[in-house]
């Protein structure tokens, strides 16, 4: 679900790795394949299991539980709800989940057919919002189960993930558009191109700077673009780094796993990156999250989660 064009070789500075402590904790097969991962409001780590086609639940410090879905859903992107569940996408099965704290599961069919839902968040309105990935469109999704799609002014254009905005809009990727997008509750779109060709967006958070922050996973970058349109772009030390999703911490940074080098990453608001490497072999490295323990949690799709804690 990324592009596979060869990345650029720019030259970046970063600073020495910072003492991290890596922790990985085995929660399913190999093949389960978790990929997205989220705190609950039950003070639990929620993960996809993509392959699995389930989603598990860890309590730090307890064994981890799964819930399995109909098989061939493909849960991707899980975050938490505004009434008080777990909502889900589902880009193989085309459908939007929910899942309460004890695991009990309900799922949503948007109206346009095979539409590939994938990127996930909850707006300023109180609804879910969520991409359309082969249907060029964004969903939005009523904890009711009332869905509302809006037709992107591009085609092939790939949207990816999606965050809610300082500025009351959701903001997106837009993976083969080489773009980010913008939308309003009221559907208006806005598409902002990258300077750098092919580079592939994928993940995006809002940032502590009032600006969103995302990653270009096929140019070994992370992009900065304020709310106004304007963008700015780091290099990666290791322009094959492959960075795929990022999200901010509680002090100000933000954090990037780097699929292609097996690495999580962090980068301040004024550019300066550092990066570390992950103990687990080729842990293809996904999504991530602040736990409910004060680390940041990884999900690795080879059956494992990390948890990262640092000075």
């Amino acid at each position: 679900m990324t592009p596979t064009e060869p990345p650029p070789t720019p030259s970046a500075q970063t600073t020495p790795a910072a003492a991290l402590s890596v922790e990985i904790h085995l929660v399913t097969t190999p093949d389960s394949g978790p990929y997205a991962i989220t705190t609950g409001p039950d003070g639990a780590l929620w993960y996809t299991l993509v392959h699995r086609s389930g989603i598990g639940r860890l309590v730090p410090g307890d064994q981890p539980t799964t819930h399995d879905l109909a098989p061939d859903r493909g849960p991707t992107v899980i975050v938490p709800g505004p009434d008080g569940a777990l909502w889900f996408t589902e880009y193989q099965g085309h459908r939007i989940g929910r899942i309460t704290t004890t695991g009990e599961v309900t799922e949503f069919t948007p109206p346009t057919p095979d539409c590939g839902p994938y990127g996930l968040a909850v707006g300023h309105d109180g609804a879910l919002w969520f991409t359309e990935i082969t249907a060029d469109r964004i969903g939005r999704i009523t904890t009711d189960g009332h869905v509302t799609e809006f037709e992107l002014p591009l085609t092939g254009a790939y949207p990816s993930a999606i965050t809610a905005g300082p500025d009351d809009a959701l903001w997106f990727t837009l993976n083969q558009a080489n773009a980010i997008g913008r939308i309003t509750a009221t559907g208006d779109v806005t598409v902002h191109r990258l300077p750098t060709d092919a580079a592939g967006p994928v993940g995006i958070c809002a940032g502590p700077d009032g600006s969103l922050w995302f990653t270009e996973i096929a140019a070994g970058r992370i992009g900065r673009i304020t709310t106004g349109g304007e963008i700015t772009e780091f290099p990666l030390a290791d322009p094959a780094a492959r960075p795929h999703a990022i999200v901010a911490d509680d002090r100000g940074d933000l954090w990037f796993t780097e699929w292609g080098a097996n690495r999580v990453g962090v980068i301040t608001t004024d550019g300066t990156t550092d990066s570390h490497p992950l103990p687990a072999p080729h842990a293809e490295p996904h999504g991530l999250t602040p736990g409910p323990d004060g680390a940041l949690w990884l999900a690795l799709e080879t059956g494992a989660l990390a948890r990262v804690t640092r000075p």
